[in-house]
């Protein structure tokens, strides 16, 4: 698939907003990519993933063994579904507990956790993810694969926000489509100093 094809494919199913939003990362922007929409729909999905995962395939550098696909909750857990089929392995996820403190608003900070699955010592897992932004939550899975004692061949993703400045140490990336959109700081954004108020994606 082409980057136009991969794009109408979000514009059609209502996955490409405009307006003003909070990222998850704090940051705010007028454009975001709700990849629950594009999700919405399995054949969709299943395209879409099947295209970053050949891609990821392709470039030789996964190796020859994967275990298993995880993915961060809630956003992952489709596209980490897909990847899994493709590669014809396992699927878990990882999902947010209550961590220690608060963050700037007040809101319990939370972390990721493996609640309902175990990752064994020396299994190699992909980790899928929907979009990445700073790569937070995705270092966090990266994390806890590896505090298991096992490793990650690579990280596949439908949208990456940051034209490639995130990445993971020598852990490869691939993903469907690379787009730096504006952000700012609350402080510095403009859409705040007009009187706008941003709305949380997703919620």
């Amino acid at each position: 698939m082409t980057q136009d094809e991969v794009l109408q494919a979000f514009k059609d199913t209502g996955a490409l907003l405009e307006g003003h939003f909070e990222l998850r990362s704090k940051l705010h922007s007028n454009r975001y990519f709700q990849c629950a929409n594009v999700l919405r729909y399995p054949r969709i999905a299943e395209k879409l993933c099947r295209e970053v995962t050949r891609k990821a395939v392709e470039s030789g550098k996964l190796g020859d063994k994967i275990d298993g696909v995880i993915s961060p909750a809630v956003g992952g857990i489709l596209v980490g579904h897909e990847v899994a089929r493709e590669l014809g392995v396992k699927c878990v996820f990882a999902e947010k507990v209550q961590g220690e403190g608060t963050d700037a608003t007040g809101k319990p900070n939370t972390v990721l956790a493996m609640r309902r699955f175990k990752i064994e010592p020396g299994e190699r897992y992909v980790v899928a993810e929907d979009v990445v932004t700073k790569g937070g939550r995705v270092q966090e899975t990266i994390d806890l694969v590896l505090a298991a004692g096992a490793q990650v061949a690579g990280v596949v993703l439908l949208v990456d926000r940051s034209s490639g400045k995130v990445t993971f140490g020598d852990i490869p990336m691939f993903s469907l489509m690379q787009m730096t959109p504006e952000t700012w700081t609350a402080e510095e954004c403009p859409m705040c100093k007009a009187g706008s108020k941003p709305v949380h994606p997703g919620s």
